[in-house]
């Protein structure tokens, strides 16, 4: 209903009219001052319910059913749970989604059961997660441990199969011992079992988002969704991942190991490299979640969400500083990199695996990027199996969820001798190779120093069709550093000069010719690289190529896939 006024009523008069017309009418109602195009007020319809009727005990028992429910397994387990600093689950889902649950599935799984089974001890459902649609599961460890059976299988096989025909991601919250197995011909290789989690989460995997987080020993079954997804968390003091307990690999093996040292955080952080981040505490994680999930869509095929555009922490203007021009000296490449991206927008993945390459989200000026930096601090951004693995994972999951790469390179190339050799040096190199080869996002390389040898190709140099490739003044592309190559070419020769001064003024005129021969300007004559960019102008480089390439498509050989994994 819209309703004018005379011009000369208060904003006051406005409001009190529409609100009485309002529960007059039982409709909106639009008050217009004067001659005014918009109106003033715009007040709901004001609707009382009067017709004596409520609930009557029927809801009364349900609402007591579903109370019962919601309180979990016994109150001993629910104090073993604060002994060990843990949320109950209930509580832990108030946390991570203080607004409440859009709704949960299956809540009445094994309500008939002779045995108490509160949801049959796991979680299913959706609900808004900082402005984001998500399904979620959790275990509830109060009921059998977390332990999956029949009915709970069956609520978390419908999840992820509901994510796959809706498009939003997945949050795992896992707090599991794995299968009961006194129960388990109800579950354990039926078409429709434990065994169909994998599969989906295969279907799943670069079509949404799956985030998962450990909140206790998650042992065999269990153990698979945390590798499965695409970044997994993992909490200090409480979480454990492991192929089988303790218990077990004694009885098998003979070892004696304790669960910490068999699967714990530090294990998985910097020695397999399954954990993605290891939180503090239980909020500490839903903060870390929360900052991840901002470089992400919901699903593939859509752009991930921009932020706010804001200046660097530290100047662009250091960046020179920063990059010794001695190609043998180490520094910190994360000070390159907050020269660069948006401050407070660094957030780096599985530092403590592989350490001598970065791999991290960030902004530039507000816009999402992956990148993949050598680390000239660690083993000097030689490119080892481990760290060569990191980053074909990390390209692979960035390229599914359209987020454009950044590299940044400054290494010696991939390291040579037998313990790489015997660690698959040339298996999990090609598998980086691979990555950047086929990923379609937006690319841009950057030669911050050395370029050497194959990793220059790794790096996504020129030859990887990057949509440039730019270097700093520091920038040197060679098949090896000058020290190897006269020791490869000009050994003999050398040797054969008597005098020691003569030889070393030999070797020092050697050493500067291959060193000009390699430089970026030699480069950058030849247009091997599209051009040499002044170290302070760098952010602003990058900002105009990532946004001239926003919106590039790129093909690839149209084959079912390629046969590296």
């Amino acid at each position: 209903m819209d309703v004018r006024i005379s011009a000369g009523a208060s904003e006051e008069e406005a409001s009190a009219i529409a609100a009485a017309l309002a529960e007059h009418v039982e409709s909106e109602v639009e008050v217009y001052v004067g001659d005014s195009d918009e109106p003033t007020v715009v007040q709901d319809a004001v609707v009382e319910y009067d017709d004596g009727l409520g609930p009557t005990e029927r809801e009364r028992l349900l609402r007591e059913e579903i109370a019962d429910i919601e309180s979990g397994g016994p109150e001993k387990y629910k104090e073993r749970l604060s002994e060990r600093g843990k949320l109950f689950v209930r509580d832990r889902l108030d946390l991570w989604f203080p607004d409440g649950l859009l709704f949960e599935d299956g809540k009445f799984a094994e309500f008939d059961s002779e045995d108490r089974l509160p949801a049959d001890g796991l979680l299913t459902g959706a609900a808004e997660f900082d402005s984001r649609e998500v399904h979620f599961m959790a275990n509830d460890f109060t009921v059998k441990a977390g332990s999956m059976a029949g009915k709970g299988v069956e609520k978390f096989l419908r999840m992820q199969q509901r994510a796959l025909k809706n498009g939003k991601p997945v949050l795992y919250l896992m707090d599991s011992s794995g299968g009961r197995i006194d129960q388990q011909r109800g579950f354990f290789a039926n078409r429709e079992g434990i065994g169909k989690y994998y599969y989906n989460h295969s279907m799943l995997s670069g079509r949404v988002p799956q985030i998962c987080v450990l909140y206790g020993p998650c042992i065999a079954g269990a153990a698979y969704t945390p590798v499965f997804a695409d970044f997994t968390v993992m909490v200090e003091g409480m979480s454990a991942m492991a192929i089988a307990s303790p218990r077990m690999v004694k009885m098998v093996t003979g070892e004696e190991i304790e669960m910490g040292d068999l699967g714990g955080p530090q294990v998985h952080a910097e020695h397999s490299g399954s954990a993605d981040l290891v939180a503090r505490d239980e909020e500490h994680a839903r903060k870390l979640v929360s900052q991840l999930i901002t470089y992400l869509p919901d699903k593939a095929g859509e752009k991930p969400p921009g932020g706010e555009a804001k200046p660097p922490k530290r100047s662009p203007a250091g960046i020179d500083s920063v990059v010794p021009s001695e190609p043998n000296r180490g520094y910190d490449m994360s000070e390159v990199i907050e020269r660069v991206v948006d401050r407070g927008s660094y957030f780096e993945l599985k530092p403590d695996y592989g350490p001598e390459i970065i791999t991290a989200y960030a902004r530039i000026d507000g816009r999402p990027v992956g990148i993949i930096a050598n680390q000239p601090n660690h083993r000097a951004g030689a490119i080892f199996p481990d760290a060569a693995e990191k980053a074909a994972e990390f390209i692979w999951k960035s390229d599914a969820y359209e987020v454009p790469l950044l590299y940044l390179c400054d290494t010696p190339g991939f390291m040579a001798g037998s313990g790489v050799e015997k660690d698959a040096i040339l298996e999990k190199g090609k598998k980086m190779i691979y990555a950047t080869s086929s990923a379609t996002v937006p690319k841009q390389c950057v030669v911050v120093r050395k370029a050497y040898g194959a990793g220059i190709y790794a790096m996504s140099g020129p030859a990887y069709d990057p949509e440039s490739t730019i270097a700093l003044p520091s920038g040197e592309i060679a098949i090896m550093g000058p020290e190897a190559a006269i020791n490869a070419v000009y050994r003999n020769r050398l040797d054969d000069i008597d005098d020691d001064e003569e030889r070393a003024a030999r070797e020092a005129d050697l050493r500067e010719e291959y060193r000009e021969d390699i430089d970026v300007h030699r480069m950058a004559s030849e247009v091997v690289i599209d051009d040499i960019v002044p170290p302070s102008d760098l952010r602003e480089e990058l900002v105009n190529r990532f946004a001239f390439y926003e919106d590039l498509e790129k093909d690839r050989p149209d084959k079912k896939h390629g046969t590296v994994i």
